[in-house]
């Protein structure tokens, strides 16, 4: 599975065009919580971290709440760390990683675990990718060893990756080539990206999937998926030393890999705004306003995410409220603030409605941004994305995997563990003056990019007739 909020948004537009759906990603958010200024702290994490002789992090958290246990794999690598003609290496692996090693036959892992009534899944986003499972407490043994089996021996074998590579071009073809908008994110990012390998999508081009050779493949294997470039993630209802001692026994001898390549080319600054026209065989024209924003855990983050909150996310947002509903000039409003481990962007998305011309759109998508820019946000706003932020944070936490999630998130992405405690707090310090710096900071011209994508047979200038 591609771990991305793209595949939630775009499954929305799908709807949205076929008179089904609201909205585009503009999905319903449950009632505040009571106005109260008291904001209650989750817990902390009692974990325990240590590195092991060959490279390996382990990160272990007791929870006996329940009988059960999640393990997760992370490895340090996604679609970012693949090379020009050379992508979708990384949501390749994740459908291989299930295909056999030397003691385990094809498909067995997720078979294995099944029957003993647990679950395992595997995602892949731009930075990671993540192998879990989630079993009954005495399996614990079982698991970890079916992760060292694969992570020591992967059968790598050519008939595998020729079959696993027509299942990823299908899974393209249904997830972005034969969806309405379904290649809305890779139009962005290949114009919003030049030399960073954010402008490829993590599920790769159906052209470099077809170039992919076998010698490849296992090259990028041999690379990436090496204990010194893993971080094992165990949380639920065990003892600690007796886990950390099945976690060396089993992956800790699996050998260290060489050292893992970080030669990803940076991103060169905007220096002026770019403006993009392009047309799509889609049924509605859609407009794009983008900002390159830094990067996850940067002290400007927090400040970003409470603005996306406030600006683009959900039917309450400024983006919606304004386009959809006052001004009715678009069918559904969007955006986010993608905030991952290198710089990324900060975008708002409106599909327009018939006969409205896209240029207006856009017009009012730069002044909602020029808006916030010259006056900030409310107090009230701030003060509800706050609470919005401290429930999802707190019900973010209930489960072993989602505490999982936070710990290994912390580890891979910021390197540094204490976040997935004190981000709560970073989030609940926030102010206005912090929200106005950001917009002001990060939404220039010279960082700006407008994009237009229309249906395929108009006009620019024919688009539409209201203004």
């Amino acid at each position: 599975m591609i771990r991305s909020s793209w595949i939630r948004l775009l499954a929305c537009a799908a709807v949205v065009c076929l008179g089904i759906g609201a909205g585009l990603g503009a999905t319903s958010r449950a009632a505040d919580p009571a106005a109260d200024d008291a904001v209650v702290r989750p817990p902390r994490f009692d974990y325990h971290m240590e590195t092991l002789e060959n490279g390996l992090q382990v990160v272990l958290l007791e929870d006996h709440s329940t009988p059960v246990v999640h393990v997760a794999v992370w490895y340090h690598v996604g679609s970012k760390d693949e090379k020009p003609g050379r992508t979708g290496f990384a949501h390749l692996f994740e459908h291989l990683m299930f295909k056999g090693s030397r003691n385990v036959r094809p498909d067995q892992h997720p078979s294995w675990i099944t029957s003993i009534g647990g679950e395992a899944n595997a995602e892949t986003d731009e930075d990671t990718t993540i192998y879990w499972q989630t079993v009954p407490a005495h399996h614990l043994p079982l698991v970890l060893w079916l992760e060292a089996d694969r992570m020591a021996s992967l059968d790598v074998s050519e008939d595998k990756f020729l079959t696993e590579r027509e299942v990823v071009k299908e899974e393209r073809r249904m997830r972005f080539e034969n969806q309405p908008f379904g290649r809305l994110p890779e139009i962005i990012y290949s114009h919003a990206f030049t030399t960073h390998p954010y402008r490829h999508q993590t599920i790769g081009s159906m052209e470099d999937l077809e170039a992919a050779s076998i010698e490849d493949v296992r090259a990028f294997h041999r690379t990436y998926y090496v204990p010194n470039n893993a971080t094992v993630v165990i949380v639920g209802d065990f003892e600690t030393e007796q886990a950390m001692a099945l976690v060396r026994r089993y992956l800790g001898r699996v050998p260290r890999g060489n050292p893992v390549p970080r030669d990803i080319p940076v991103e060169p600054p905007q220096t002026e705004e770019k403006v993009v026209t392009v047309t799509e065989p889609w049924p509605l024209p859609v407009v794009v306003l983008s900002h390159h924003i830094t990067y996850d855990g940067h002290p400007d983050a927090y400040p970003l995410h409470i603005l996306a909150k406030v600006m683009s996310d959900g039917d309450s947002s400024r983006l919606y409220r304004t386009l959809v509903y006052e001004k009715q000039l678009a069918l559904a409003a969007f955006g986010q603030a993608k905030l991952i481990e290198h710089p990324n962007l900060f975008y708002m998305v409106a599909v327009v409605l018939p006969g409205v011309d896209p240029d207006r759109v856009m017009a009012e998508l730069v002044d909602q941004v020029e808006r916030v820019k010259a006056e900030g946000i409310t107090q009230a706003e701030l003060d509800r994305a706050k609470r919005q932020f401290a429930r999802d944070y707190i019900l973010g936490r209930e489960t072993v995997r989602q505490k999982a999630l936070h710990l290994g998130h912390a580890v891979v992405i910021h390197d540094d563990i204490t976040t997935a405690d004190g981000e709560f707090d970073l989030f609940q310090n926030v102010t206005l003056e912090d929200v106005q710096r950001v917009a002001q900071t990060y939404f220039t011209e010279t960082s700006r990019m407008r994009l237009t994508i229309l249906p395929r047979g108009s006009q620019p200038a024919a688009a539409g007739a209201l203004r």
